[in-house]
């Protein structure tokens, strides 16, 4: 066998997946990409723009990590969000919860660095509650009560839950060739609805969404194939170097941030070393600030009033507790999850978008009340 740096190959890794995230935070500051936002625009004044554009960033997304599938650089069922569990209460509340919370909190995990990128004080606090909440639901008290709960109620299946692997699994056909079919199926389908109308084919739209849909599948390859080791020589076994799930990741902004108040707290344990997911928060972050410095955009804000403070930590909660319940956020399980076209990826994107949607009526009810 061939000697194994894996020293080199962590580096890689690490360098590339912060560059991919930095150029994700900068992407979506300047095409101001949010999936908060989308729906907001929708259930408030009506317009579908942002939707078009985060459907574009999915659209693209499934069709390039099914064209690796197809092309055998990678497999579906090494990731998070593939294996026989289908964990449908999980992703139906935490992702429910996770919508409420990110409307709460002014923008999901992912919107929250970049505003921390931005100067927002307000949304450094909530990066600081969703880690922490997020590590409790990890390893702590809500996590016994996740594992003792909603985690006991799943569907396990004879193969992987993405798509390819079960028709394949019923027909006997190929799963490279379905990975094709249904990666040009669906998020072919979700291209041509997004730049069906004009709004959609803007420059800004375009820009987000090819760009973010681009960078998960780049982080994709950098994992599942950069970090990609056959035979461990410490195990023996197969890995995927400098990820925390030791499977192949890709973007996602709930347990990574715990990821990194652990780090930055335990930093002289040698022990703690960093990850993909660690160094994909940390970019966001600089890409956000390098492209609001470039433009303009960066000033310093902080909380309205005491409602204001209360709103964005019970957000930040809701978003740390739900984020892990349902293995992911609008990006982890909207973007790189679906990508995979897992079962629980769907459940969990329809959940995060109906508790976004019931958050944003509460908020209305709320000004109605006090108006």
């Amino acid at each position: 066998m061939a000697d194994v740096d894996l020293s080199s190959i962590a580096a890689q890794v690490l360098w590339a997946a912060f560059f991919l995230s930095a150029a994700f935070g900068a992407i979506a500051q300047r095409t101001h990409f949010c999936t908060m936002g989308a729906v907001a625009d929708i259930v408030n004044i009506g317009d579908w723009s942002r939707m078009r554009m985060w459907v574009l960033a999915i659209g693209v997304a499934v069709v390039g990590f099914n064209a690796m599938v197809g092309l055998g650089w990678v497999d579906a069922s090494k990731t998070l969000y593939g294996g026989p569990r289908v964990l449908w209460a999980s992703a139906l509340v935490g992702g429910f919860l996770f919508g409420v919370g990110m409307v709460l909190g002014s923008g999901c995990g992912s919107k929250t660095l970049i505003r921390v990128g931005g100067g927002n004080l307000k949304s450094l606090v909530v990066f600081l509650v969703l880690g922490l909440a997020a590590y409790a639901t990890l390893r702590g008290i809500t996590a016994v009560a996740r594992v003792n709960s909603v985690d006991r109620l799943s569907l396990t299946l004879a193969g992987s839950q993405d798509l390819p692997s079960l028709i394949s699994a019923a027909t006997g056909w190929s799963r490279a060739a379905l990975a094709w079919g249904l990666g040009l199926l669906v998020g072919g389908g979700c291209i041509a609805w997004a730049l069906a109308r004009p709004e959609g084919r803007t420059a800004n739209n375009l820009a987000g969404g090819i760009g973010v849909g681009a960078v998960i599948v780049g982080v994709w390859w950098v994992s599942g194939r950069l970090g990609y080791v056959a035979e461990d020589p410490n195990t023996l076994q197969e890995a995927f170097v400098a990820t925390n799930s030791q499977r192949m990741e890709s973007l996602s902004f709930v347990a990574p941030v715990s990821y990194t108040i652990d780090w930055l707290i335990f930093f002289s344990d040698k022990s703690r070393v960093l990850t993909l997911g660690i160094v994909s928060v940390l970019g966001v972050v600089v890409g956000s600030a390098a492209a609001s410095l470039a433009d303009r955009s960066f000033r310093w804000e902080g909380f309205r009033d005491a409602q204001d403070t209360a709103n964005h930590l019970v957000g930040g909660a809701l978003m740390g507790i739900g984020g892990v319940t349902a293995l992911g956020c609008t990006i982890g399980q909207g973007l790189s999850g679906v990508s995979t076209l897992g079962l629980t990826s769907f459940i969990a994107l329809a959940a995060i978008i109906a508790g976004a949607v019931a958050g944003l009526k509460y908020q209305v009810w709320r000004l109605e009340r006090q108006a």
